[in-house]
C-alpha cells in the first residue's frame, strides 16, 4: 500500500507530508476504532530472539528510529507500534527555535536521499520533558533518547550551559542521551567536535550525570565527514571520558557520486539517504577495530533493506537506526529487518 501512496506523497513538499503524514498516523492511532490493534496487528514486532541489552537498556529489538522524526515527542506511541524497539526525540535545546526558513528539506529520489537543513526546529525542552513525562506515567515500556543541542543564538564558548540545561531537564523522562554536536545545519556547531570543546563538554556532562543515584547513558553522535585521524580522537575521548558509546553518523556534507540534478544538489544542507550507506558502515567499522569494541555503537545511516542493517551489525554496531530509508521504503521495513535479523 506505501508503495502506491509514496509517487503521491512525493509531489508535495517533504517537511509539509512529513506533517501531514505523522498527524494522520496519530489520529488513527489514538481515535479510529482498533486503529492501535491494527498499527500493532500489522507492524509491531513481537519476535523471540530479538531482545539484547545495551549499555544497560533492554531493547525489545535493535531497530529504532533516529532522531528528527519526532523532534518534540508527539507521535511516541503510535511509533512505537509500527514496531521500533526504541525511539529518539529531538534534536531539542533549551529554549524553542523555529529553525532555518523554508523550504529545508529536499528530496534526491534518483539517489533515494534528502538534504535536509532544519536547523534545529523545536518546541524547547520544557514542553518536551513535560510531554514525556506524561508517557511515562503511562507506559514505561518504550525506550525513549533523547538528543540534545544548543540553541543557534548560544556561541560555542557558553554552548556546554545549553547541553546542561537539557541533560538536567530531560534526566527523569529518557532512557538514554545523544550530544549532538555534528549536525552541519547550525553554524559552528561541528567545530564542538574538536577534541579539545569536546572533551570539556563530554566531562561536564559526565560529573553531571554521576551526581545522580542511577547514571544515564551519554551517546555521542558524529559526523560521517572525519578523517581517520579524528575518529582516533574519537575513541580516545570515548574512553576517557568514560560515556557509553557513539552514534555513527548523522547526515554529510559531501555531495560526490550522485545522480540528482544540479540545482537540488546546490541546496545547503545534511545528505541522508543511500549514499550514506557505506560510509557510515566504514566509521562503524573503524570505530569497533580501533576501540578492541570497548564501547557500544548505534550505526544509522543509508539503512534501506536488511541487508544494510546486518552489515551495520556485523561491521561492530549493537544497534540500528532508520530515518531516510523509513520515508523511501514505508513502516514495514522495521519488521523486514527483525524478520531477517532472525
Amino acid at each position: 500500500m506505501y508503495r502506491l501512496i509514496k509517487p503521491l506523497f512525493f509531489q508535495f513538499d517533504p517537511e509539509k507530508v512529513h506533517h501531514f503524514v505523522v498527524k494522520q498516523l496519530n489520529w488513527f492511532h489514538n481515535h479510529f476504532p482498533l486503529g492501535r490493534t491494527i498499527l500493532r496487528s500489522s507492524f509491531d514486532v513481537n519476535i523471540k530472539g530479538l531482545e539484547r541489552e545495551v549499555f544497560g537498556i533492554k531493547f525489545r529489538n535493535p531497530v529504532g528510529l533516529a532522531a528528527g522524526f519526532d523532534k518534540n515527542g508527539e507521535y511516541i506511541e503510535a511509533l512505537s507500534n509500527l514496531g521500533f524497539g526504541f525511539i529518539e526525540v529531538g534534536t531539542v535545546t533549551p529554549l524553542p527555535q523555529p529553525g532555518n526558513d523554508q523550504p529545508r528539506m529536499f528530496r534526491l529520489p534518483e539517489d533515494e536521499a534528502i538534504i535536509n537543513r532544519m536547523g534545529f526546529n523545536n518546541k524547547g525542552v520544557d514542553t518536551l520533558a513535560e510531554r514525556l513525562r506524561l508517557l511515562k506515567d503511562k507506559d514505561k515500556s518504550i525506550v525513549i533518547g533523547g538528543n540534545i543541542g544548543k540553541n543557534k543564538s548560544t556561541p560555542n564558548e557558553e554552548a556546554v550551559n545549553d547541553y546542561i540545561k537539557c541533560f538536567d531537564r530531560l534526566f527523569d523522562v529518557v532512557d538514554y542521551f545523544v550530544v549532538n554536536v555534528s549536525s552541519p545545519n547550525t553554524p559552528g556547531l561541528r567545530e564542538l567536535q574538536e577534541k579539545e570543546p569536546l572533551m570539556h563538554l563530554l566531562n561536564t556532562l559526565q560529573q553531571r550525570n554521576q551526581t545522580h543515584e542511577v547514571c544515564r547513558p551519554i551517546l555521542l553522535k558524529i559526523a560521517p565527514d572525519l578523517t581517520n585521524e579524528q575518529l582516533d580522537d574519537i575513541v580516545e575521548i570515548v574512553m576517557k571520558t568514560g560515556i557509553a558509546g557513539v552514534i555513527a553518523t548523522n547526515t554529510t556534507i559531501d555531495r560526490s557520486g550522485l545522480r540528482t540534478t544540479d540545482k537540488v544538489l546546490s541546496e545547503a544542507g545534511g545528505l541522508s539517504g543511500k549514499p550514506l550507506t557505506l560510509r557510515s558502515t566504514e566509521v562503524i567499522r573503524y570505530l569497533s577495530e580501533k576501540s578492541n569494541k570497548a564501547f557500544p555503537i548505534i550505526g544509522v545511516g543509508g539503512i534501506h533493506s536488511p541487508q544494510d542493517a546486518k552489515d551495520k551489525l556485523e561491521a561492530g554496531a549493537s544497534l540500528v537506526q532508520l530515518y531516510t530509508g523509513f520515508i523511501y521504503e514505508g513502516p514495514g521495513i522495521v519488521k523486514r529487518i527483525c524478520k531477517e535479523l532472525v
